[in-house]
């Protein structure tokens, strides 16, 4: 923890390399949009094969062995990588980071997840403090547009607003997914005083130029899984600094992705642990919000490329978003 704490101050300070804004090229943009493509084919393809979860996609012993440890509790964590042929995709200019995540929810239903993920307005609670603000903008059928503001305190603090384009997708009875494409990123600067303002988009510090979530639950063997595949654009790191951060940074990635994907387990236990309230009686407020139930998460070991840590030891300042700070900074080769 304390080598990556050295690392990104090194980042920071380092000649204030990190600290001089950086313009994001069409090119880059273009290799992105080129990896995105192949990733969805990918994506389509595995349902046609009925793998619709990456665990799926595993050889028979590997893949009775992740769904046993998803059951009992336990995340799995894998890299990704989108290919075109035998080639893989490089952005000129920028960092593609790529990582897929499972949780299993037991007792949850089709519904009762859906319902925690849509619910937009909530996601500054569900996620905080690294979703600052949310709100849901419109929705028109399976389609909605919806605003989160991230936030990230750690060495430096970094502020983002950013506007996503939303499409739900149902496959049958129980499977849905969900596609988050960002269509607006902008950095903040002096928030919350009376000099706050956006840095002009693609002209700024590169922490995150495009980020691109999907969603996908499928409710079986008594509960839901839950998977994030997520695919982000950031600026690269100066060839110096790569050979010294890049590998004491390599955990971030699966760690923030596994906070995700935890908080998104912890709202939907305390969705279901909700006691009815009569009308007349006004819920109880716990700060954890109207009625609810805080529920602590079950003691549980974590799968990441065959290493198996126990959930207490992850560094305590990482959450869901600090892939802005640490690997949308380019930290990850």
């Amino acid at each position: 923890m304390r080598g990556i704490l050295v690392a990104l101050c090194i980042l920071v300070d380092l000649s204030g390399v990190a600290a001089r804004a950086t313009e994001l090229k069409p090119d880059t943009v273009a290799a992105f949009d080129r990896y995105v493509h192949a990733m969805e084919a990918r994506m389509d393809e595995d349902t046609g094969r009925d793998q619709f979860l990456v665990v799926d996609r595993l050889p028979d012993a590997r893949r009775t062995e992740a769904y046993e440890q998803l059951k009992n509790g336990q995340v799995y964590i894998e890299a990704m990588s989108a290919r075109e042929g035998d080639r893989p995709i490089k952005a000129p200019s920028g960092l593609i980071h790529h990582w897929a995540g499972v949780i299993f929810i037991p007792k949850a239903t089709f519904e009762e997840v859906e319902a925690v993920m849509r619910d937009y307005d909530c996601h500054e609670d569900t996620y905080k403090p690294q979703i600052r603000k949310s709100k849901l903008i419109e929705r028109n059928g399976d389609e909605s547009k919806v605003y989160f503001q991230f936030f990230n305190h750690s060495i430096v603090t970094v502020i983002l607003n950013a506007n996503f384009d939303v499409r739900d997708t149902r496959f049958g009875s129980g499977r849905f997914q969900t596609v988050t494409r960002s269509t607006r990123i902008a950095e903040v600067e002096n928030a919350d005083s009376p000099n706050e303002h956006e840095k002009p988009v693609g002209n700024d510090h590169g922490y995150m130029w495009r980020l691109f979530s999907y969603w996908r639950i499928e409710e079986k063997d008594g509960g839901v899984y839950v998977q994030n595949e997520s695919v982000s654009l950031t600026r690269t790191v100066p060839a110096l600094l790569a050979f010294i951060v890049n590998p004491l940074v390599k955990s971030i990635p699966r760690n923030v992705l596994i906070h995700l994907l935890t908080d998104t387990r912890n709202a939907v236990e305390k969705s279901e642990a909700k006691p009815a309230v009569p009308v007349a009686e006004p819920a109880k407020n716990n700060g954890m919000g109207a009625g609810s139930t805080e529920i602590l998460p079950r003691p549980q070991r974590i799968r990441s490329f065959g290493v198996w840590a126990e959930a207490g030891q992850l560094p305590g300042w990482i959450g869901n978003s600090d892939i802005l700070l640490a690997v949308s900074s380019g930290l990850e080769t």
